[in-house]
């Protein structure tokens, strides 16, 4: 009789923190950055529609994060051909394209009383929007290939060349002249804002990056799911199958 197998030191300590624990730490950032945006002062300019931007930000910065992990998830399948890297590439721009989503909307929601139009056909949003349907269109490709290892294939390709969608996004303010203001956070020297509401930006960033972890994972944990179910039964017949042609006689002809 052999003793039952014990779980690595290692095993033991990263489970519970990306376990039970991450719904409780997502939603304690939560809360606390809910609050932070809610005590933050109003702006000098803006007024209470700056309270926008402790969402549109942490949104668009999320968006940020998923494609850059499915870019290195890509890479890495490409070089180890791990099923699991696919599955993490598939679900992190899944969660991207939502976020992107969350950031222009709010972003239009935002133009609407400020600049006077929902849309307008400026540098950053422009890139944005390209941005979202780009990884649309990797989302699109991914559910076209029914092929396991040709879907893969093609997908991990997809999402390094996407990637380069992001800095054009990012740096779009810098190289043309748009109304998006530039960069407030993200610049060399002080970041010019109050650092009241810096403080908050920055809690709700911790928030918006708890919950892209939570949301990654249950996508990727779903995909595991799929693809054992797919390798369980690999023979399904296909909808349609069971419809034969209807024969025709010779006296129908």
């Amino acid at each position: 009789m052999t003793a039952p197998p014990t779980a690595s030191p290692g095993a033991a300590s990263i489970g519970p923190v990306f376990g039970r624990r991450l719904p409780i730490a997502a939603g304690v950032a939560g809360v606390v950055g809910l609050i932070a945006a809610m005590v933050s002062p109003p702006d000098f300019v803006q007024g209470e529609l700056v309270r926008l931007m402790y969402i549109h930000v942490p949104a668009a910065w999320t968006a940020y994060l998923s494609f850059a992990v499915t870019l290195g998830a890509s890479i890495g399948w490409l070089w180890r051909r791990r099923p699991g890297l696919d599955r993490m590439a598939a679900a992190s721009a899944e969660v991207g394209v939502f976020f992107t989503g969350l950031a222009i909307a709010l972003g239009s929601i935002w133009g609407k009383p400020t600049w006077g139009v929902w849309w307008t056909w400026d540098a950053r949003l422009v890139t944005t929007a390209l941005l979202f349907f780009v990884y649309l269109g990797y989302l699109a490709l991914r559910r076209a290939i029914p092929d396991p290892l040709v879907r893969a294939r093609r997908s991990a390709v997809f999402g390094v060349a996407a990637f380069a969608q992001v800095p054009l996004v990012h740096f779009s303010v810098l190289w043309w002249r748009t109304l998006h203001q530039p960069p407030t956070v993200l610049r060399p020297g002080d970041p010019s804002i109050d650092h009241t509401m810096l403080a908050a930006l920055l809690l709700n960033l911790v928030a918006f990056t708890l919950l892209w972890a939570l949301l990654v994972r249950a996508r990727a944990r779903i995909a595991a799911a799929q693809d054992r179910i797919d390798e369980a039964e690999p023979t399904r017949p296909l909808a349609g199958d069971a419809v034969s042609a209807p024969r025709l006689e010779a006296s129908d002809v």
